[in-house]
């Protein structure tokens, strides 16, 4: 497929290298580490023994973990074409 000023193969090459950029990222967060607390540290509510072996390092019981998450939000992506129409998006 021709693909103007653009080599053969840059759009395969485009999107493997989103998808190794953010496998990077996803790789580099912070996860915990050490020994799990017995009790969480935002509601203090005791944090379920199978939870504690699961996920070592553990600081928070899963309802903290969850309202946490309900709070994310997401962010934009990278424009790596330049195109004046993705960036008006």
């Amino acid at each position: 497929m021709a693909g103007g000023w653009a080599k053969d193969g840059a759009v395969s090459e485009q999107i493997e290298a989103s998808i190794n950029d953010e496998l990077a990222r996803l790789k580099a967060r912070r996860t915990p580490v050490g020994e799990s607390l017995t009790h969480c540290a935002e509601c203090d509510e005791p944090i379920p023994e199978a939870r504690r072996q699961a996920i070592p390092g553990v600081k928070l019981c899963v309802n903290c973990v969850a309202e946490r998450d309900k709070q994310f939000k997401a962010r934009g992506g990278i424009n790596r074409r330049g195109s004046k129409d993705s960036q008006l998006k």
